[in-house]
Parts: structure tokens; sequence; C-alpha cells
């Protein structure tokens, strides 16, 4: 259901308030005159600099600036009963004061089971205790993809117009690629982005892709508790050949319009340290070909009463406007630890609560990828059927695995292959994860620099003997995490 079509559900349902969180104020003033206009409602728009206003009239009434002034017309309006939407701009700022807050709950009284609403448009809006329990809140001023290409026609047709030249050169799949990197944003961030890649080189192509990810990052790294992140492509890991057929195999699926089968909801990854867990998440959202967004558990839990709870309602709408994506959420007992208990004052309970109800309830097209170390503090209610797909288990890596793993990196830093034994770094390396492969390489390097010697296999091999690998370090643990797995015959990777 999009913006329209639900406020307007919650205007004929005849809720009295309504409370939009947005980042575009314009583009929502916009939508809900078009809706008053098809329930037949009359529209008022209000905001501190330009008073209370009829329609698209550039005329306020009277003195209606400041906030409890607007609020007795408003009143004086509401008791001719005629039906009418009232969109207020920001007026959550001003509901600390006691006469205007007496006033907003009034007018709230008047109209409530009438075919008036009052919505209260603003970012991030927070409301007194007992006015928010009066409010149905949703989020809105996020266009849809069909809204992002003619967006985008809309920009490449002006730069075209005004420069004369500009090359395209989109397949449709790299189109849509581009399309659903836009989602989430405003209508302006998509002008602004869509801009700065055509006036580099008058052309868009599949490699502006980097450059909207990279604006996105940027925007979402400071707007709340998701991190935007980019896929990596399948040959990027070593092994985890069952995981990547068990993800293509329910592609399909998870694009198609169709309710059967229904689109997978997602996997959980446990697994030994160091073995390539978050780089998967990486991969499934490549493999899918969808954005990939990390849940931050520092930017998530908070010291305030209620902000905690609040983080994670606001991260999973956004999830839900960003479909379809990929959320993945590292090291998941990290944020339920604490659920058995009461030592947080129950924060971790309610966490669970919320999470457990959204993983079971969501029909929006969203991915979820979770990663965990430590499975004695997974509850078990989040283990069954419902909530993941399917349970996968990345145990240390094999000798071809760790060859793979070795030839990934030497490549990855511009290292001729032919230059190292790769079959005998394997063969010595026994027990190592993949993130201690890699460091073996990243140390070798700096010994051969340090010494002004070519790096080569010898190196590697002794960067690969001074090494303890975790399965050394930590033995009694990693034997007990893989022989639990072992037991409840988990999937391996």
């Amino acid at each position: 259901m999009n913006f329209e079509a639900e406020i307007s559900l919650l205007i004929k349902s005849k809720y009295p308030l309504i409370l939009v969180d947005t980042i575009d104020e314009n583009y929502v003033a916009k939508q809900l005159s078009e809706v008053a206009a098809g329930l037949s409602l009359t529209a008022y728009f209000w905001s501190l600099t330009r008073g209370l206003r009829v329609g698209d009239s550039e005329n306020p009434f009277y003195q209606t600036g400041e906030p409890a002034r607007m609020l007795k017309t408003v009143d004086d309006l509401v008791r001719d009963a005629k039906p009418s939407l009232f969109v207020l701009t920001d007026l959550h700022k001003f509901l600390e004061d006691a006469v205007t807050a007496r006033l907003f709950k009034d007018i709230v009284g008047r109209i409530n089971d009438t075919r008036t609403t009052v919505v209260l448009v603003g970012g991030e809006c927070r409301l007194p205790a007992d006015i928010e329990r009066l409010a149905a809140r949703i989020c809105g001023g996020y266009p849809d993809e069909k809204e992002i290409l003619a967006e985008v026609n809309r920009v490449l047709a002006e730069f075209k117009k005004t420069s004369g030249a500009l090359k395209l050169a989109l397949p449709p799949d790299d189109a849509r690629r581009v399309i659903k990197s836009l989602k989430g944003m405003s209508l302006q961030q998509i002008r602004n982005v869509v801009n700065t890649c055509v006036l580099k080189d008058a052309c868009f192509d599949k490699g502006d892709l980097q450059e909207i990810e990279k604006y996105k990052k940027s925007i979402f790294d400071q707007d709340g508790v998701l991190e935007y992140f980019g896929s990596e492509a399948p040959a990027a890991i070593a092994g985890f050949d069952r995981l990547k057929k068990w993800v293509l195999d329910r592609k399909g699926a998870f694009f198609s319009e169709s309710a059967e089968p229904p689109p997978p909801k997602g996997l959980l990854l446990l697994g030994v340290q160091g073995c390539g867990k978050s780089l998967a998440a990486k991969v499934i959202a490549g493999e899918l070909g969808i954005p990939l967004y990390r849940l931050d558990l520092n930017r998530l839990y908070s010291k305030y009463i209620g902000e905690t709870e609040e983080n994670l309602r606001k991260a999973l709408k956004t999830v839900e406007r960003l479909a379809p994506v990929c959320l993945w959420i590292d090291e998941i007992e990290k944020i339920l630890a604490s659920s058995a208990g009461d030592s947080d004052g129950g924060v971790s309970k309610r966490v669970l609560g919320t999470m457990l109800t959204w993983m079971q309830e969501r029909k929006d097209r969203s991915f979820i990828a979770a990663t965990s170390n430590d499975i004695d503090n997974l509850p078990p209610e989040l283990l069954r059927k419902g909530r993941f797909d399917e349970i996968f288990f990345a145990d240390l890596p094999d000798a071809a695995q760790r060859a793979e793993v070795l030839r990934i990196h030497i490549l990855k830093r511009s290292l001729p292959e032919k230059d190292f034994d790769i079959a005998e770094l394997a063969r010595n390396s026994e027990g190592f994860s993949g993130a201690e492969l890699e460091q073996a390489v990243i140390s070798a390097l700096y010994s051969a620099s340090g010494a002004k010697e070519t790096i080569s296999t010898s190196h590697l091999l002794r960067e690969i003997k001074q090494t303890r690998p975790l399965s050394v370090i930590r033995a009694e643990d990693i034997g007990r995490l893989r022989n639990w797995a072992r037991e409840r015959s988990l999937l391996s990777v």
C-alpha cells in the first residue's frame, strides 16, 4: 500500500489525528491535496511562517501565524462540521506549551468520529505522551519506483535540453538497479544525485551506480540506525556454494508478484568467527541484486527511556519503505543478549518482542541476513521456522577453500598468482579462518616491504607458521560450536 492509499484509509476510518514523518514536506503536501480532493474534503495548510491557508491560497486567515491563535481559528472551523483536512507543519514543536497542547487536544476530541482529520507533518515528530496515544503514525514523502523513473527521465531531459549532449548507456537490468538504488530518497535528493552524475561527464550509465551508492551512504550514515553498504559479487567469497544456490533458487520468488511460492524472509548464519559470515551477507545482496543495509547496534541502544524502542521502530519502518532490500543484522545475539533478564529494565525484552513480531508478520520484500557467533545467547523463539527460512553453519575452511581464499586476497592486491605456491600455503594453514588468511597476506606484505624484498611464498609461510589461529587459542569454544552444529545437522554453507 503506497502513502496515498494508506492515509486515505486512515482518514476514511475516521482517525482524528495522523502523524506523518517525512523529509520532504512539499511532496507530502501535494499528495495530501490530492487525497483531500479525492475524498471531497476541504484542505487547510498551516506553517509558522505562512499562517493558516485554504488549499493553494496565498492569503492566510488573520493572525494565524502564532500556533495558539491558529488553533482557535481551527476550532471555529471545526465547529462548522464541514468535513475537512487540516495539515499542520511542525506543530509538534510547540506542543510542550500547556495552552497550545490543551487547545490541540480539545480540537482532536471534538473531531473524534467525524470526517475531519488533523495531519501533523514534520521530520522525526515527537509528541507528548498523552497526545501520542491519539495519533496514527506513518512515513511519507518517498516516491515509489514509477515516480522515481519519471523524475529521473525529467532531470535527464532537462539536462539534454540545456547542454545539448547526453549519452545514455543503461540496459534494462542496470536501469532497474538504478531505480531501486534511488528508493528511500526524496525527489530533491534524487534530483541532486542524478544531476551530479550527468554533470561530470554528460553521461548516465552503469558506472553512476557507485556515485548513487556513495551519496545514499552519506545520507543514511548520518540519518539513523541503518548504515548503507554496497553489495559484493559472488566471486568475492570462497566456498559458500550451497548458500549461493539456496539464494538463487529463491530469487525468482523474491521478485515475483505471485503469492505462491511466498517470497523468502531470510536466513541466519551461525559459525566460527572470521569465516566469512559478514561477507556472505554482502554476497547475498549481490546475488539478489538489491541494496544492503546494516542495523547499527551502536546507534540503536540509547540511555533514554523509550528511545531504543523508538530507534528500532524507525529503522524497521525505513526498511519497509526501502523494500526490496537486504537487512544485515551482524552479531544478532548482541542486540538480544539481555532478553532473558531484567538487567536493562526490560529494554531487550521489548526489543526482542518487536523484532520477533516484525519478522513474523512483515509483508514487504525485505530479506534478512543475520549472523551470530554465540548460539548460547540466541533465544529459542528466534530460531524456529517462520522467523528465518533456513539456518546455515559457516565452518572453518577446508584445504580447497583455503586455497581459494588465498587466491582471492593475492589477486585483490594485484600480486601475480604464479609467484605463489597456493597449494603449499593451503596445506600449512589448517585451522585458519578466512580472516586469519587475509591477515597473513597483509602481514607478509609488511615483512617483505620492510626487508625490501618481493613478496613470495616464503614470506607467507613464515607469517602462517608464526600465527596461532583462533581454532588453537580457543580450541574448546570452537570445538563445542562445531560439535553443536554437527549434532543438529545444520546446513553447511
